[in-house]
């Protein structure tokens, strides 16, 4: 039996009503955390086209009703939804009506057509898409190209009852720690994500040792910590003493650095199916994360994890569009005031959220651009740079006056800053920098409305690199700014990193951190005092093995100095002392 698309969408929506598990999770879960999967049907097929796509072999095709367009069979159509979740929702978006990527609803896709959507999934775009050729195999291709073709499930929703049975407890507040257990110097450890290990590895920064793999959500996003806030004292602890991770499947953990390696994760809940960011507030006491499905944020104790509120973030959005999947980006703490920025990625609102008081939550929404995602503050906390990345901008909110402060027009695709960087610019002072997506740039633009009110929130320097990157990063110690180039296909120019001198804005190294074949070169982190660089070897073509490292290099020389060996695609890394201390 064949199910048209139509037909298909209406069975997913008929059994969410009734309750039964027939949806899928949200694209991006771990498979033994999934939401339901969607009703159990011999085949998926899609409309017909004007000119019916190329039908995979792996997919289920009946034909004598080919010609009305590409189908899979049950079991291809969850195959192909999970890969879907783990490599292509996060751009895409859960219901493929794209972001930061192109919208592959099949209004898009089918006009493509498969052999042309196997083309683009094999060899990436020049637009920031990578090359997928050393992940899939031929066969996964296909299915994700057939897929794409077809109507997206829809996922269920997440109750907060739900959330707080999802809470785990596995060490007692009572039974915390006074003092540190291990012996070691904590506030140089670095917390490290192995993304497709589900686990986050502390490592030494004085002996470069791993000191432990902590069980945390699929595919971690990000990690932060209790900061030092300008108005506010954590409670329970010190300052960067316990980490909070996001994974993809919307598992959020609590790690304390002070316990023995083995009892370091403490707590955990889940808040959403598919998920990105969290932060802590600046007293300590709450953690906030936030879904991309559903598209919500949720705030919960950061003692015992306990869920305690939930805010959808569906709305309407600057154009005037009610939006059923705005998904929260990025969220941060406001060093200087007791709020929350919460990225409503695609209502293009930043909402800062007051949490003096959550059961009467006070919750600003600014208007700035779509699709925002990751962000930095400026060297003065007051101002928060993000990027609206598809629409080519970087946005400034002005954090005390809670309103937009400018709106920077990148000629570089895409930005994407990830952690950013900030120093001082000898011709123009001070200054913040991104990377992008989709063009080999770093993008430079003041950032001293009140001592350089001239270049404030405008170009000076735009850098030329050879590949789109994710990642640029400094330290106040280094005469050095680091940008990667992962996004460009190119096996030599992903596996390399670009250094530039502070001093000329001009390239004075390229690196080329390995020469292994399916491996590339991302993100960047400090040690403490600046002295070292630390570099991730990806192992993308070997994600389920520990085959990835670390690359310290010598901030000063830019020699290499050590490799710490045996990470399962080592991502971001987070050095405590930089990250309490908003050294960017």
């Amino acid at each position: 039996m064949i199910i048209k698309r139509s037909i298909l969408s209406a069975a997913i929506a008929a059994t969410m009503v009734m309750g039964i598990s027939g949806c899928s999770d949200s694209g991006d879960s771990a498979p033994s955390e999934s939401a339901p999967a969607p009703a159990a049907a011999p085949a998926a097929k899609a409309p017909a086209a004007t000119a019916a796509p190329k039908v995979a072999t792996v997919a289920h095709v009946d034909t004598a009703t080919a010609t009305d367009g590409p189908s899979l069979s049950a079991a291809d159509f969850e195959r192909a939804k999970n890969l879907y979740f783990e490599r292509c929702a996060g751009c895409h978006g859960v219901l493929r009506k794209g972001a930061t990527g192109k919208n592959l609803e099949p209004k898009s896709t089918l006009e493509l057509g498969q052999e042309r959507l196997e083309k683009i999934l094999t060899y990436g775009t020049e637009g920031g898409m990578n090359n997928f050729d050393d992940i899939f195999s031929k066969e996964e291709i296909s299915l994700l190209a057939t897929y794409i073709q077809l109507e997206p499930p829809v996922p269920p929703e997440m109750s907060l009852a739900m959330m707080k049975e999802a809470t785990k407890t596995f060490v007692d507040p009572k039974d915390y720690p006074t003092e540190p257990l291990h012996g070691l110097n904590w506030q140089n450890f670095f917390v490290v994500i192995e993304r497709d290990a589900g686990t986050a590895a502390i490592i030494d920064g004085d002996t470069h040792k791993i000191v432990t793999h902590i069980d945390t959500g699929y595919a971690v996003h990000v990690i932060k910590a209790t900061e030092h806030h300008n108005t506010e004292h954590p409670v329970g602890g010190v300052a960067g003493r316990f980490w909070y991770t996001m994974g993809r499947d919307g598992r959020m953990t609590k790690i304390d650095l002070w316990q023995t390696p083995e009892k370091m994760l403490v707590a955990e809940t889940k808040i959403a199916y598919d998920a990105r960011d969290v932060a802590v507030s600046g007293d300590g006491k709450y953690v906030i994360g936030g879904g991309y499905w559903p598209p919500h944020f949720v705030i919960a104790d950061a003692i015992t994890m306990e869920p305690l509120k939930v805010v959808s973030t569906r709305g309407v959005n600057i154009d005037g569009e009610y939006v059923n999947e705005s998904r929260v980006a990025a969220i941060y703490t406001t060093p200087d005031e007791s709020t929350f920025l919460v990225a409503a990625k695609e209502l293009g609102q930043m909402w800062q959220v007051d949490y003096s008081d959550l059961d009467n939550l006070n919750i600003v929404k600014i208007d700035s651009a779509k699709f925002l995602h990751d962000g930095f503050f400026d060297p003065t906390n007051r101002y928060f740079q993000i990027a609206a990345n598809a629409s080519n901008k970087m946005v400034v909110i002005d954090t005390k006056t809670r309103k937009l402060e400018a709106m920077i027009d990148t000629t570089g695709k895409k930005p994407h800053p990830g952690p950013g960087a900030n120093w001082d610019d000898p011709k123009y002072g001070p200054v913040s920098a991104t990377t992008h997506l989709g063009t080999g740039m770093v993008t430079v633009w003041g950032n001293d409305p009140k001592g350089t009110p001239e270049n404030a929130w405008k170009i000076v320097r735009e850098i030329e690199t050879d590949g789109a990157g994710v990642f640029v990063r400094t330290h106040p110690n280094s005469d050095f700014v680091w940008a990667d180039q992962t996004k460009n296909p190119e096996p030599e120019i992903q596996q390399s990193v670009q250094v530039i001198s502070k001093a000329t804005g001009e390239i004075v190294k390229t690196i080329q951190v390995t020469t292994e074949a399916g491996k590339a070169a991302l993100h960047f982190e400090f040690n403490k005092d600046g002295t070292e660089v630390w570099v991730s070897v990806w192992n993308r073509a070997d994600a389920s093995n520990p085959t990835g490292e670390i690359v310290i290099y010598d901030a000063k020389t830019l020699e290499e100095i050590d490799r710490i060996k045996g990470l399962t695609t080592p991502t971001g890394k987070f050095n405590v002392y930089n990250r309490t201390n908003h050294v960017t």
